[in-house]
This record gives structure tokens, sequence and C-alpha cells, in this order.
């Protein structure tokens, strides 16, 4: 978007709450990552923060980050040869004036089958390890997915139109009132 950026890692607890659908857990890490940044950044100057949170969905199964190699490998067994959905909370918060605006985008993901030594070939590469359902669309792991419904960016990582207008509704001063930030992740 040739936009100017800092990147802050917000401290907060990311645990769903029981019975949370995908969406409402999403939409509420984004806006809690967003505010527990906004916080912290002086006052007085007008800055916006953009929040988000990425998880994969299969049946009603909420599915994150793999823990090791042998996760990773489990995750993308459950998850060829069937359709999920990449369902990411995106928020926007006017660090001066605490406003907030968000929304979850969802894309569904087609994969192929696949033969087990060929996960393990993909999971061998590392690439699999730090992305929610074990896989990067914009790597390696396209050779799985074939088709995408919905924002492909949003697989990638961030739904770019989504966000660009969430940005623009922000600039154009339409964020709502000050909302309170979350606690600290008390860890």
């Amino acid at each position: 978007m040739g936009l100017e950026f800092e990147i802050h890692v917000p401290d907060i607890d990311e645990s769903a709450l029981p019975d949370e659908a995908p969406e409402a857990l999403v939409t509420r890490l984004a806006e809690g990552k967003a505010l527990a940044v906004a916080r912290d950044l002086p006052k007085g100057q007008r800055r916006w923060v953009l929040g988000s949170d990425t998880v994969v969905v299969l049946d009603a199964d909420i599915i994150g980050k793999p823990a090791d190699e042998d996760d990773a490998i489990a995750m993308l067994e459950r998850l060829t040869n069937r359709t999920h959905r990449v369902v990411t909370g995106v928020a926007v918060v006017d660090a001066h004036g605490g406003g907030i605006l968000s929304q979850a985008v969802i894309s569904e993901v087609v994969m192929r089958p696949a033969k087990r030594d060929e996960i393990q070939a993909y999971v061998a590469t590392g690439e699999s390890l730090d992305k929610a359902g074990a896989y990067a669309l914009q790597g390696g792991g396209r050779r799985f997915v074939t088709r995408v419904e919905g924002s492909e960016s949003n697989v990638i990582g961030l739904p770019m139109d989504e966000t660009r207008a969430l940005l623009a509704r922000a600039a154009a001063g339409s964020l709502p009132a000050e909302v309170e930030a979350p606690e600290r992740n008390p860890s």
C-alpha cells in the first residue's frame, strides 16, 4: 500500500473464550492487539494502529500454528483433500482518540489430496512452523491449494482490500468513540 509503518508486538492473552466463534475470536484479538499498542504510544500525535489475527478453521475446529514438525504434518494431513476457512480479524485504532474500526474476513481454501511423504518434505523446509494451518500460500504450501474463494491476501496474511478500506474510513474520521484497552497478559 506504500505506507510507512513500525512493528510493535503486543503482549495479550490470545486464548479463545469458551464457545467463541472464530470470527469473534479473531476480531477480539485484532482489537486487543491494536488497543494494547495504542495504549503504549505517546499521546498527542495522531497515529493509526493496525492489529490483526488469523486462524484456520476446519469443520468446527480452530487450527492455530503447529507446535512442532509432527504437529504440522498432522495438521496438513487433516487439511489436504478438504476445504477449510481462513478467518482474519483486522482492527484500526486511533492512538490519539482511541476509536476503533474492525471486521472479520473469511476466505475458503480448497486443498488437493497429498501423500504423507510429500507433506513431510514440505514440513522439512521449516516454512510451515510459524503459520496457522501449517502452510504458506505465498510459498511452498501453494502446491497443496487448488482454489481460494475470497481474498487470497487474507490467506497469505492480511486482507489488503479490507485493510485499505478500514484505513480509509479511519482517515476520513469514521471511528467510533474511545474504547478501553485490554489488560496486559498476566504471564
